[in-house]
């Protein structure tokens, strides 16, 4: 399994159908992941159940207001036994992460850990990260490979996460860590295990692609993205790839490796058959099958709906308050405009919520990255009473972000601006900007020169590129998350004592009191993009 995310409860899932159709249904969560875990190890009691990486982080409030200690009870107990580290499990830094593994109360959040229960005994599996390299002591942070045997066959499982992690959690929390490349380093450990004798390997790697076929199709040929290059340049031995990261799911080849995805929250699992040849001791086929976890087909496990029920009696006191109403039924954060200009209504509203937040540190312009925005406001349809509560909000912003506030050029916003291509030219990582802000860019254009300068406006006046301007984000693109470098040469930083999910909330409650709901079905045009 791959980005369950610590998602206790099954979330939409959409099933393809005889006709080809795609219907919606609640799949996951870790009822269903129990019930059909147990199955498989009856099924096979040479199971080994393992992990693609963001088990934990951006979770929603059910197992994140605990600090994700419900969802790894769950796992310990239903014996995942590694994973490949992934990006959000180092959101809150590498002292936190190792307390997740390890156990113990002395967290960066000392508000929510252990309050699930006291005296947090840490993970029973092990996170695996062959790529990730402590500065000082020049050793890998985690175990970079674990050995498990079935049939009397050693299967070396070697795991990488994304090189690119530095980029995309807070920078302060990786410092002293150095991220290597994933096939590099993968292929490194397979020339030490072969002189150990080991003829088997498995590659977790916590980066992925996408496919236009679905997720059910064996031996898919039309995958892309970031997981292809690396597949292809992994040791010749290493025929077997569980992916992660994109959130999708598939079972493709590339170069005749099996390269899997289980898409998210635990919607899939996906369960690999390796063919050993006896006289050789090599890998000569494997099979794979991406199993839908749909709660209603399968049988209850009271051990997982325990651990559930737990988590919401401590949690539904504070997910149950209403916060305010808003002005449509629900705010989603991705536009539907044309052209895709990467403007989405929730990220207008998150933006002002921002800009209004920190007024008194006089802003004048707000940006925020659409990674932070985990859900839509709210989760789930149909919302007659346009309300949302404290758990609406708590999906939505799960990060606990603190807003900081900066002064930055008029040069320095637009550098900013051409930064948002580093990571990918599409409009994935297009930073949402506050009212009174707004801008063209130009997709047919090179990277770095997409932005047109003259299109920069501030309440109908052009953004001088001289000029000083007060803007504000979250702590996560002030530190250059995203790869928007320019936000850590701001002057003048204020790290505010309001987070991104008390500035959402107040945000809401202040606008519902006046009158005006907040909150557009659309996006409002600050974005526009040419070509």
């Amino acid at each position: 399994m791959n980005d369950l995310h610590g998602n206790l409860l099954p979330t939409p899932f959409y099933a393809p159908q005889p006709d080809g159709s795609r219907k919606m249904i609640p799949a996951g969560g870790i009822d269903a992941l129990g019930a059909m875990v147990r199955q498989e190890r009856a099924r096979n009691p040479h199971l080994i159940f393992v992990g693609g990486g963001d088990l934990i982080g951006a979770s929603p409030l059910t197992s994140g207001l605990l600090r994700d200690e419900p969802t790894i009870d769950a796992l310990n107990q239903l014996g995942l036994e590694f994973s490949a580290l992934g990006n959000h499990e180092l959101d809150r830094g590498r002292d936190e992460l190792l307390r997740m593994q390890n156990g113990g109360c002395q967290s960066n959040e000392a508000q929510r850990a252990c309050k699930y229960q006291p005296g947090y005994s840490g993970a029973k599996f092990r996170w695996i990260a062959a790529n990730v390299i402590d500065t000082v002591t020049r050793q890998p942070l985690l175990p970079p490979y674990v050995i498990r045997e079935a049939h009397g066959v050693p299967i070396a499982f070697i795991g990488a996460v994304l090189k690119s992690t530095p980029l995309i959690v807070e920078p302060d929390g990786v410092a002293g860590l150095r991220f290597e490349d994933e096939a590099e380093a993968i292929n490194r450990t397979v020339a030490q295990l072969r002189k150990q004798g080991i003829k088997v390997f498995v590659a977790l790697i916590h980066q992925g692609g996408d496919t236009r076929q679905r997720f059910d199709v064996s031996d898919c040929d039309t995958l892309t993205g970031e997981i292809v290059g690396i597949a292809k340049r992994l040791d010749p031995d290493v025929h077997t790839v569980i992916s992660g990261h994109t959130h999708r799911g598939y079972q493709c080849r590339v170069d005749h490796k099996l390269v899997t995805q289980a898409e998210d929250y635990g919607h899939l699992l996906t369960r690999i058959t390796l063919t050993i040849d006896p006289v050789t001791g090599k890998e000569i086929r494997q099979r794979s099958v991406n199993l839908v976890l749909d709660p209603v087909r399968l049988p209850a496990d009271p051990a997982m709906q325990a651990i559930v029920a737990r988590a919401e009696a401590l949690t539904d006191p504070a997910a149950r308050q209403t916060v305010a109403k808003l002005a449509v039924e629900q705010v989603v954060r991705a536009g539907k405009m044309h052209p895709d200009t990467g403007e989405a209504p929730l990220g207008d509203l998150v933006a002002d919520a921002y800009l209004s937040a920190t007024k008194i540190y006089g802003t004048q312009i707000a940006f925020l990255n659409r990674g932070t925005m985990r859900d839509d406001l709210p989760h789930a349809l149909p919302n007659p009473q346009q309300t949302v509560n404290f758990g609406d909000a708590f999906a939505t912003l799960p990060f606990n972000n603190n807003l900081v506030v900066m002064t930055l050029t008029g040069a320095q916003i637009k550098s900013a601006l051409e930064q948002q291509w580093v990571l990918t030219a599409s409009t994935a990582h297009v930073m949402q900007v506050s009212s009174g802000f707004s801008y063209a860019w130009d997709a047919g254009l090179p990277i770095n020169e997409r932005i047109d300068a003259t299109s920069m406006m501030l309440h109908g006046h052009p953004v001088e590129p001289e000029q000083n301007y007060r803007v504000v984000m979250n702590d996560f693109l002030a530190e250059g998350g995203d790869g928007v470098t320019v936000f850590r040469d701001g002057l003048d930083r204020v790290v505010t004592p309001v987070l991104d999910l008390q500035a959402l909330t107040g945000y809401l409650q202040h606008k519902a009191a006046m009158g005006q709901p907040a909150g557009r079905k659309v996006a409002a045009d600050r974005i526009i993009r040419r070509n």
